[in-house]
Order: C-alpha cells, then structure tokens, then sequence
C-alpha cells in the first residue's frame, strides 16, 4: 500500500529541525505542503536549511527558556494564524560519567530535553484545544529503558518524557488533540555521532544498526496526520528498516 502525504498548508513547528531527524521532516513536510517554522539554535545550521529550502521559516529559539518559548509560538501564530503540529526534537546528549557531572550540565539537559518539551506543549496546546485539532509528537529513546554508560542526563530525560506524555495527552484528549511519542532508534545525525564515537558506533551498528534521519519521516508524517487515530502512544523503531534501498 502506497502512502502519499498531504498537509494542504497546515503549519508545522519543529523544534531541533535545523539537522538530523527534524531537518529531514521539515523538508519532507514542505514539500508535502505544510508551512513549517524551524526552531533551533543553530544559526548555521538554519542559513544552510533556507538555503536547500527556501520555503521553511526559521526562528531561533532556545526550548529550555520558558518565556523565549512563549514569545516564539505566540509569534508563530500571529504569522500563521495557527499551529496545526508541533515536533519536539531539540535534545542534548553530553556523555560523561554521573560522579564527574556538575549541576550546570545535569541541569542543561533537563532543561532542554524535558522542560523543553514542556513548555513548547504549553505553548501550542491552548490553540489546539480551542480548534479541536492538533498533533503534537515528541521524542524518547531505548535508553530510557536499557540505559547506557555516561548517558544517565539523558537517558533520565527521555524516561521521564514518557510518563509526562501519556499523562498529558489525556488531559486534551477530549479535544481531539493528540500527543505522541516516537523512539526513533539508532539514527546517524551529527548529535549521534558527537555522542558515539569509536566503540559505540561499532556497537550499535552490530546490533541494531544506524539508520538515516529520513527513515523516521514516515512514521512522523503519519503521527502528524489525520489517518493517526491514536494518542498516549508510543511508536518505537527497534531495528533498521531504510526508507529506501537507493
């Protein structure tokens, strides 16, 4: 069964989408027709985006500053006259042992990873309710099950992203909102290789294999999309299934 994807011109805000995962979605959603902001930190990494993508609006924005969030998405709206769907993806994966740790650090990655999330629900969700339509996804990660060494900030993040989320999403459920998670698996993105250099990678490519960032639109399209009846769900990619054989 082929599936094509039509957003006719809903407005799509993806957190983190300057590169990796996100920035294989905004492209895809573009040309699928949605209006998509781009939220990052990465100015670099937004000009280069633009410059593939010309119709992808960029906004530079930190997730784990509430009011920054609340400015931005306000902001969003008032161009857009909505947000139909929000992907959170912005995420850091420092690797360092607990015991070597400072609180700055931990704190950093709570505050992206989780409050981040937190506070880009907030944001979105009031309008959503109000139309009595939105999909909101964000993401976790096998490791908030198995754990991983010198993980522990985020493995804890996307543990808790998991018990936040279920419980959200049936706060807005009668809304028909919905909010999801996906853990995308092992996914080759800059972030990835920052956080598994040498051993690691091996590692994982032995055993579950490293996938491409557009392995993972297909899943998040349809998560976005009207044909996702579902919410308080988690879909996982354990194991590497390319999009594409090319």
């Amino acid at each position: 069964m082929k599936v094509r994807f039509e957003a006719d011109s809903d407005v799509i805000v993806v957190t983190g989408g300057a590169s990796g995962i996100g920035r294989a979605l905004a492209r895809a959603a573009a040309a699928a027709g949605a209006r998509v902001v781009v939220c990052d930190v990465d100015r670099d990494a937004m000009a280069s985006l633009q410059r593939e993508a010309p119709s992808i609006a960029v906004r530079s924005l930190d997730v784990s500053d509430r009011d920054a969030v609340m400015d931005a998405f306000t902001a969003i709206e008032a161009e857009h006259g909505r947000i139909d769907g929000l992907v959170c993806g912005a995420a850091v994966q420092p690797r360092v042992q607990v015991q070597d740790m400072d609180a700055v650090a931990w704190r950093r990655v709570i505050g992206v990873n989780l409050d981040g999330v937190v506070w880009c629900y907030q944001a979105a969700v009031a309008g959503m309710v109000r139309r009595r339509r939105g999909s909101i996804v964000a993401f976790t990660s096998g490791l908030a099950h198995q754990g991983w060494p010198e993980a522990s900030a985020y493995a804890a993040s996307k543990a808790a992203l998991i018990a936040f989320v279920k419980s959200a999403a049936k706060e807005v459920a009668p809304h028909r909102v919905k909010f999801n998670l996906i853990a995308p698996g092992v996914i080759d993105t800059p972030q990835y290789r920052a956080a598994n250099e040498g051993a690691d990678h091996e590692r994982w490519r032995a055993s579950t294999g490293v996938g491409a960032p557009e392995d993972v639109v297909g899943p998040l399209m349809f998560l976005l999309s009207d044909a996702a009846t579902m919410t308080a769900s988690l879909v996982s990619r354990d194991f590497v299934y390319a999009a594409s054989d090319t």
